[in-house]
């Protein structure tokens, strides 16, 4: 019975022995380590995670030389292609008062982590959006009153050089309606067909090496992704406003890396998701500083004197229409913008 318990149990369970050795795994905990018992029985501590950092082989020899549990959160954990971070529980189990085995519970947080980010970053984007929304309705209503009264006035006028003065707030008023409709984002809803990602990816890479020849792209796909249903030129604009931001921030002179993967078992703003397409546009550009960080996607923000602070907002509206979220990591000679969608199957309804 108690093997069956631990056989279902979500939380990686595994059991050393003095020396250290691994002599018992449940299932959760094959998966979290991406290996099977047959091959992970036997290894020692160090043998499994000494590509892990000294954290987690450190709480486990203190827990063994104090005989004392230990509580350790968010520590990384490398796995074969990525790294992820787990918080652990250190048990030492005393059999006749003798210390004879360490049972260690580790819990995978990236997930609760990540949840917990985007569900803020949706708040974020959701006030944003109605406030941004607000404010666009309350300025087109009296544009569009000047500019009917600057046309008016423009019949009365005679004169050619006051009529200059007219036609200036006329193009004025225009190029403010035009950046309010900008700021209430997409009119239309997005035209979704079936498309490999790759053909948007490619067109994006092609456009900016034209624009932008002393820029290195380098693109690393996953050829497993199957197809999607998107918006192939909402889908283009994203991406190719985030490439292009990376331009920009590398003053045209730099690396640009773009990958494509597949996630398992994602969930997005509270709906699971069995296979979700990750795309990452990395620049080893200055970085973005963690005050402009939290306030990237919201609209009227940038660091450019020349920006009107739209892009990365509308891009995440345009992502959002596809059930999917952007999110953004940054350190100076790496930046990461992620975008995640939903694979959703043709014959399954979104």
């Amino acid at each position: 019975m108690h093997k069956n318990i631990l056989a279902h149990l979500n939380e990686a369970i595994l059991l050393f022995n003095r020396q250290l050795e691994l002599i018992y795994i449940n299932a959760a905990g094959e998966i979290l380590l991406a290996d099977s018992e047959k091959h992970l029985l036997g290894l020692t501590a160090n043998s499994l995670f000494k590509s892990s950092g000294s954290s987690l082989l450190i709480d486990l020899q203190q827990c063994l030389n104090l005989e004392d549990p230990i509580v350790d959160r968010e520590i990384k954990l490398v796995r074969p292609n990525h790294t992820i971070k787990v918080n652990i529980s250190v048990t030492p189990l005393f059999h006749n008062n003798v210390l004879n085995e360490i049972l260690v519970e580790m819990q995978q947080v990236d997930r609760q982590l990540r949840i917990s980010k985007e569900e803020q970053l949706f708040a974020q984007q959701n006030m944003s959006r109605l406030l941004a929304k607000g404010l666009a309705h309350e300025i087109k209503n009296p544009l569009g009153g000047i500019r009917g009264a600057a046309q008016l006035l423009e019949l009365e006028l005679e004169d050619q050089d006051l009529q200059e003065y007219t036609q200036i707030i006329i193009q004025e008023s225009d190029r403010l309606k035009a950046l309010m409709d900008k700021m209430l984002g997409p009119k239309k809803p997005a035209k979704k067909e079936l498309l490999n990602i790759h053909e948007v990816l490619e067109r994006v890479r092609q456009l900016v090496n034209i624009e932008a020849n002393k820029i290195i792209i380098k693109t690393d796909y996953d050829p497993s992704i199957p197809d999607l249903k998107a918006d192939k030129n909402q889908l283009i604009q994203v991406v190719l406003n985030i490439v292009q931001n990376a331009v920009q921030a590398m003053h045209h002179k730099g690396t640009i890396s773009i990958k494509s993967r597949v996630l398992r078992q994602l969930t997005i703003s509270r709906k699971h998701y069995k296979l979700t397409a990750k795309i990452d546009i990395s620049d080893n550009g200055p970085g973005i500083t963690s005050e402009m960080m939290s306030q990237i996607f919201y609209p009227m923000i940038t660091s450019r004197a020349e920006g009107t602070g739209l892009g990365l907002s509308i891009a995440q509206s345009l992502i959002n229409q596809h059930n999917g979220f952007i999110e953004c990591e940054s350190e100076p000679g790496n930046t990461i913008f992620s975008i995640f969608l939903p694979l959703v199957n043709a014959d399954e309804k979104e």
